[in-house]
């Protein structure tokens, strides 16, 4: 049977953000995925260059909207270990408790797509009016259902009341008496065991061998928690179990994200419980000192990493950024390896992906060695030249559009 290339995206009604696949196959088998990064590169790293460490913060949250405390989180810490900010303990604990709820923001909007992308549509309507819920005590918390703004440096921007923290148990005792039905669903119903089940699948050793992070490492038994094993914020006071599996395909990493869901509601329950008294802030230097860090943060989709440089300006020297979803992606190819096409929406949905956090661009140098400024056309006939070597020519298609058109 021949073997037929055909191109997923970048433009795609199916994926939301622009990401582009060359997928081989032999007959409905996938034999080859190639994945290319930098359609969505917005600049973000080198944009902090030009712009004060607050204005950053801000900046830094909008990576991801779905994780825009955890960028922002993780970017604060280094820029406050650099400083030698310490700051007050309700802070840290509030910070917690954002990242927490985030985190079942996440986990729940993962399970609807999940169930979009197998046709249970009726799980997406469920567990995004749950989402809804905690959005809209985002809302009553911060001011905002995403990009929350809690972070500044030395703390957070506000505090909140007993009564805020009471609204917010009575949110977390809905979403886990429901959420008991979801894991019933996922553990249970024989067509989503039957769809999910060996689809994607990833070995302990090849997961480990690729790097991957996140449930989608420890749906394949990879036991890292960035939370347990280097404690940041509140976590090293708190009591939760890191949720493993050993199924290693996408039913596995369903599994890991419902149960997931049942810690982070006991965290915050334990994280209001003792939520102590005092500050939100510290008074920080407008000019961070020199010097550089490295920060670690469990995001929903995995392990967060920001570095940052300082030079004793009010504006940092080099930020660096590496989102959850860089380092998953290269197991999405392995995963996919035998699988058949139908399979590719999602086997790519389960590892939960943010193109957009990627943000990677490829620089084109001319045959000295010198970067080139690339002008449209030129990148237009270069892309153009790229798919004719995979064995893509769209010339006919631009023909028969053309007549089409007259």
């Amino acid at each position: 049977m021949a073997k037929v290339t055909i191109p997923i995206g970048p433009q795609h009604p199916a994926l939301k953000e622009p990401e582009s696949f060359i997928v081989t196959l032999n007959g409905e088998k996938i034999t080859n995925l190639d994945m290319r990064l930098g359609y969505n590169h917005r600049g973000i790293e080198k944009a902090c260059e030009a712009r004060t460490y607050v204005q950053d913060v801000y900046l830094i949250e909008r990576v991801c909207g779905i994780c825009s405390h955890s960028h922002s989180t993780c970017f604060v810490q280094a820029v406050e270990e650099i400083a030698g900010l310490q700051i007050p303990s309700r802070a840290t604990y509030i910070r917690t408790l954002i990242a927490e709820l985030e985190r079942i923001h996440s986990h729940l909007l993962w399970l609807g797509v999940a169930g979009h992308e197998i046709g249970f549509d009726t799980l997406l309507m469920y567990t995004w009016r749950d989402r809804e819920a905690v959005m809209d005590t985002f809302a009553a918390l911060t001011g905002n259902r995403v990009n929350y703004g809690m972070n500044t440096i030395g703390g957070v921007r506000r505090d909140f009341t007993k009564e805020q923290l009471a609204d917010v148990l009575k949110v977390i005792d809905i979403c886990e008496e429901r959420t008991k039905y979801y894991i019933e669903v996922c553990t249970q119903e024989p067509t989503v065991i039957n769809r999910l089940s060996g689809v994607g699948y990833l070995s302990h050793e090849d997961a480990m061998r690729l790097g991957t992070i996140g449930p989608t490492g420890r749906a394949s038994a990879v036991d890292k928690d960035v939370r347990r094993d280097d404690p940041y914020l509140a976590y090293k006071d708190l009591s939760f179990n890191v949720i493993t599996d050993t199924h290693n395909d996408v039913f596995g990493r369903a599994v890991v994200r419902v149960l997931e869901l049942m810690e982070c509601y006991k965290m915050v329950r334990e994280i209001i419980a003792r939520m102590p008294d005092g500050p939100v802030t510290v008074k920080a230097p407008r000019k961070i000192p020199a010097g550089e860090a490295f920060s670690r943060y469990e995001a929903p989709r995995g392990e967060d990493t920001h570095f940052v440089k300082a030079n004793g300006t009010d504006k940092p020297e080099r930020v660096r950024v590496r989102a959850p979803t860089m380092a998953n992606l290269q197991s999405v190819a392995k995963m996919l390896e035998d699988n058949n096409l139908a399979d590719l929406p999602i086997a790519i949905a389960a590892i939960d992906p943010c193109f957009s956090c990627t943000d990677r661009m490829i620089g084109v140098k001319n045959a000295g060695g010198i970067k080139d400024t690339v002008r449209w056309d030129d990148l237009r006939n270069y892309s153009i030249k790229w798919y004719r070597q995979q064995g893509i020519d769209f010339t006919g298609l631009n023909k028969k559009m053309a007549n089409r058109q007259e």
